[in-house]
Parts: C-alpha cells; structure tokens; sequence
C-alpha cells in the first residue's frame, strides 16, 4: 500500500481557503512569517513524516520499547527523530525569539503535530510532549531553571514529560500523596509514585525532565495543595555533569498500542535523594499545569484525527484497488467484477471518515487560529477569542478522540478480513488509536469540563460567543443557494442546543448538580456535533465560493467532493443530535436511580 497519511490540498484548504491563516501574519508577534515561509515549514514537516517517520511506523509497533537493567531500550529512531526535531528547530518553534524559537503561529504547530501523528503517531509524541514541558518552565520556572533545562530540552537532548497520575489517584488529581519535603540548599525531597508516564524513560535521549505535581508538607488539602516542581531523571551539578537523581523505573506497561513510546511507572526518592525544584508560586501548580494539559488537550485530538487520516487514506486506495462483486444492476456473472469503491455502502464509510476527519482537523486548527489571537490579537479581542479557546478545547479534545475510533473502524470494515491482519496498517490504526479517548482526560472528564465548568464560566458568555461566531457563518451560508438549506439546518441544531443548555442550567441554578452533570457525557456529545457541524458549514462555503470563480478540473473535483461531504455530515451525523436533544432535555437522571447494588451479580 502507498505511504499516503495526508492530504497536503485539504491543508492548505483548511489553512488559507477557511480560517485565512495568512492575517495572523498582520500581528505583531508573527510580522517575519508569511504563506510562504508556513508553506515551507509544512514541506518540510511532510518530508520528514515521509522519509524519517511514516518507514519506522510497523517496527515501532512491533519492537516495543523493553525494560532491560533498568534502562528503557526504545526504537532507535527515537534518538534520530529528537536530535532531528532538535537540529531543526521544530521543538521549539513556538517559543519567542529571545528563548531560540521561530515565533510560528499554533495553528501551524498544530499542522506540524498533525503531519508527524499521521505518519508516526508514538513517535510523533516525544517532542511534543519535551515541547510543553519546556513552555512550562519557560512561563512559570526561575531565570535559574530556565537556563538549566530549556536549551537542552529545546535541543532534543533531553526529553521533557507530564507527570500527574498516581496510583491511588488515578484522574482525581485532589487524592495524589507524591511529597515534598523543603531543604535549605534551595530544592526539595521527593518521594511518591507516578503512573502511565509517556516517555518518562527512555535511551532516546540523555536526560528526561519531569514536570510533576507534587503536594508539599503541610500544604491544603485537595487540589489548592498541589505545587508545580522539575524532577529530572539526572541531576546537572555545578561542573556540568549529571548525576542520577533517585527516580526509578518500576514497571513498564504493555498496550494495546499506541507501542512505540514507553509508558512507566516511577518511583521518587527510595534512597532519600530526590532532588525537585519548586516551579512558581506554592500551592499554585496546577493552575500552571492546566497550561500544558489544555495544550496536550489539542494535540491529543490533533493525533487522533491524524489517525484517523491515515487510516482513511489506506482504506480509500484499498478501495479503489481492490475489486470485488458488481454492481447490483449487474446480473451477468461473466463480467469482471468492480472495484469496492463502486458500491454504495463502501462509499457510505468513506465519506463517514472524511466526515470524521476533515471536521475533526478543521475545528482544533480553529481553536488554534483562536489561541493565536488570544495571546497575539488585537487587545480588545483576547478575552473573547480566549474563551472561546477555553470553551472548544474540551470537543477538540473529545470529538476526535471519540469519533476517530469509530472511523478507523469503518476503514477495517472496508479492507474486510484483511483489515484485522497485520498484513495491512489498519488493525495497528486501530490499537493506536483507542488510547485517546482516555489520556489527558477521559470523554467523560471532558464532559464534566464543558458543561460544569466551561459552560457557566463567566456567566455563560463563552457559549454567547460561541453562538456570535455560528450565527456568522449562518448568514454567510443563507446567501449562497447551495448552502442555504445547511444553514438552516445549522440554525436549528443551534438552537436545540441552546434549549437543552438552558434545561440543564435550570437544573444547576436549583442545586441539583448531580443530575445537571449525570448526562454530561451526552451533552459534550451533542455539543460536538454541533460544532463540527459549524466548522463543515465554512468548509462547504469557501469551497461553494471556490467553485463560483471557475476553477481547474482538478480544483473543481476537490471542492465537489468538499460539498457532498459537507451534506454527508448534515443528512447523516447533525441529525443525531436530535435524539441526544430529546434525552438531555428529560433530565430524570436514571443514571443516578441505578444505584450500585442493583447492578446484578
């Protein structure tokens, strides 16, 4: 099969046709980049998934990293792709001038993110994750700690993590007991457990720099106790060395997939001598963690909906290639039999994954396009656009995570038995992408996120924004004809949305919290549809524009094709918002009536 993950049309279709990426060029902050220079960032990340990732995708599934004399012994095209992505300067892109970046807008990080998780998704993590790490000390670390850590991180050398999860603890962040104990020297002991670390050790690089909450002696109880500190697996000393810092592995996971990159569990200070270092303010880390979280948020959908592509674009040149049965108006046995792509109900499936796909992609390069303005736009803009960031990331997290799932299933489907052997990539697209839908937040932390906090912060002004930007679009949409019956189906589902809000509002107003949150799942269900929606009604706009101006063939079959995917979503996925509309707005809360011991034996 070809090495097909991506379609580079559909990007830039998506980058300067939709969300007109170009006019963040007008800022200040990204006043050197223009098309050119993102295009050429874009080429480069294309070339390094063709040539130096997408190769290793099968063995770094199959050779999975091992525990051997307590290293962690990984594929070594890890070291290449860091050292790589360090030379390059593709992990710290993002980052200021002052600190060696390149000052890229998100919403072109985000595509980077995209192109390397398509290709490769486990290897696609290790830099990703050293990125935010690195961005955390950078924001919230000591002048002192910035120098330590952020050049060797921002070099590929050294790996950077997200260390959060304990035992006992699990998602509840308020129950972990990782402690640190203060010394007059300036750092702090640490000792505790950490579990499901990615990349938390590994030969790919020197050194590995956790950033871990940590709760520090007599701090509050619960979350307003946790503190932010940099624990690395080696301790630089005043000479330049390093030296082990007492944190251990205790155990490698073995996945369902997701294989490339290593998951551990860590063990902190069992000879007394792990050295943290306190990031910020106590009792505030994780406040500053929610800075890496909410980005990991993105990129956690991003590589879900890279998946996803990948596995799309498999099973489409299997379908065109695979012939198979005729077509049903064809009664003559004799005659060769069609191609798979030929039936309807193979059609059906691809169209349900590029319906997945596209959306998916389009509504987190959205939310990327809003971060940028959040930091970087006009200052009378921010607040808006940053809640608007704050309000979608929770469906960008979800949606693709969710979906993706389902569609990689479709493309199995359609390769048949041949998609469940390993002959073939989808069965590893499969595996790998099943992970998404829980790390960085389960679906249903997501849901409790969007509509238990996200919803009524502010009060509610976020969704009022949100609302402002679809009934935009809507106008837009009612001055095309081709568009126009879309809009309107946009506006109702908007507004069935906006109805089941206000019914479980009602129910948050009267004190009943467990009943408005019993269902939240569901709504962030609905609520995702709705948005993708939203984001397929701009796709089917500037492509019916497009196709207003007279476009090459080949142009004028890629906006087609956007069209009738646009239509697929609205005639197959919006309507089922009607029947989670109908639920939600039943509010009995039955999850609740079901109480634990009814469950039978």
């Amino acid at each position: 099969m070809a090495d097909k993950f991506i379609s580079e049309r559909n990007l830039r279709f998506l980058l300067y046709e939709v969300l007109d990426v170009e006019a963040l060029t007008r800022r200040p902050f990204f006043k050197d980049h223009d098309r050119q220079s993102f295009d050429l960032v874009i080429d480069t990340a294309l070339k390094m998934g063709r040539d130096l990732l997408h190769p290793s995708l099968a063995e770094m599934d199959q050779e999975a990293p091992r525990f051997e004399d307590g290293r962690v012994i990984v594929h070594p095209s890890v070291r290449t792709f860091m050292t790589e992505c360090g030379q390059g300067g593709w992990i710290g892109a993002g980052f200021p001038y002052d600190l060696g970046g390149q000052q890229l807008p998100m919403t072109i990080l985000l595509v980077n993110s995209l192109i390397f998780a398509a290709a490769n998704y486990s290897a696609s993590v290790y830099p990703m994750l050293t990125t935010g790490a690195a961005a955390l000390i950078a924001a919230f670390g000591s002048q002192e700690l910035i120098r330590t850590y952020v050049p060797p991180m921002l070099e590929g050398r050294w790996q950077g993590t997200m260390a959060l999860t304990e035992p006992q603890a699990g998602s509840s962040l308020a129950d972990i007991t990782t402690r640190a104990v203060p010394t007059d020297e300036g750092y702090y002991r640490i000792s505790g457990q950490k579990i499901f670390i990615s990349a938390s050790d590994h030969d790919g690089v020197d050194n590995v720099v956790h950033l871990m909450l940590v709760k520090i002696d007599g701090a509050p109880p619960g979350v307003k106790g946790i503190s932010l500190f940099v624990v690395p697996k080696l301790r630089p000393e005043a000479d330049g060395s390093l030296v082990p810092n007492d944190v251990e592995v205790a155990g490698l996971y073995h996945k369902l997939g997701y294989r490339g990159c290593p998951i551990n569990q860590l063990a902190l200070g069992e000879q007394g001598d792990c050295h943290g270092w306190l990031v910020g303010e106590p009792h505030h880390g994780l406040r500053y963690m929610f800075q890496m979280m909410n980005s990991a948020r993105l990129d956690v959908g991003m590589g879900a909906a890279a998946i996803a592509s990948a596995a799309y674009y498999a099973s489409l040149e299997y379908a065109r290639e695979r012939p198979q049965g005729r077509r049903l108006t064809d009664k003559d046995p004799t005659r060769p039999p069609v191609p798979i792509i030929e039936h309807a109900d193979v059609r059906r499936m691809l169209l349900f994954q590029r319906a997945v796909v596209d959306g998916s992609l389009s509504l987190i390069l959205q939310c990327g396009v809003y971060e940028d303005l959040a930091h970087h736009g006009p200052e009378e803009e921010r607040e808006r656009h940053a809640l608007l960031l704050d309000l979608l990331t929770p469906v960008a997290k979800s949606f693709p995570s969710e979906m993706g799932v389902l569609s990689v299933s479709q493309g199995l489907q359609i390769l048949g038995g041949y998609g469940y052997c390993d002959e073939f990539p989808l069965e590893q697209h499969y595996r790998d992408a099943r992970i998404h839908p829980i790390h960085e937040g389960t679906t249903g932390i997501q849901g409790l996120d969007l509509l238990g906090r996200k919803v009524v912060m502010r009060g509610g002004r976020a969704v009022v924004h949100w609302f402002e930007e679809m009934a935009a679009v809507i106008q837009d949409g009612l001055k095309h004809p081709t568009i126009e019956p879309y809009a309107v189906r946009l506006q109702e589902a908007m507004d069935r949305l906006a109805a089941v809000t206000r019914r479980l509002s009602g129910l948050a107003l009267a004190g009943d919290v467990e009943r408005f949150l019993a269902d939240s799942t569901l709504y962030l269900e609905l609520f995702g549809l709705v948005a993708v929606a939203w984001q397929w009604l701009k796709q089917g706009l500037a492509a019916d524009k497009a196709l207003a101006a007279g476009p090459s063939e080949e142009d004028a079959k890629f906006y087609q094709g956007k069209l009738l995917t646009m239509k697929y979503f609205f005639h197959y996925e919006l309507p089922k918002t009607l029947g989670l509309a109908e639920r939600l707005k039943e509010a009995d809360g039955l999850t609740l009536d079901m109480r634990p011991s009814l469950f039978a034996d």
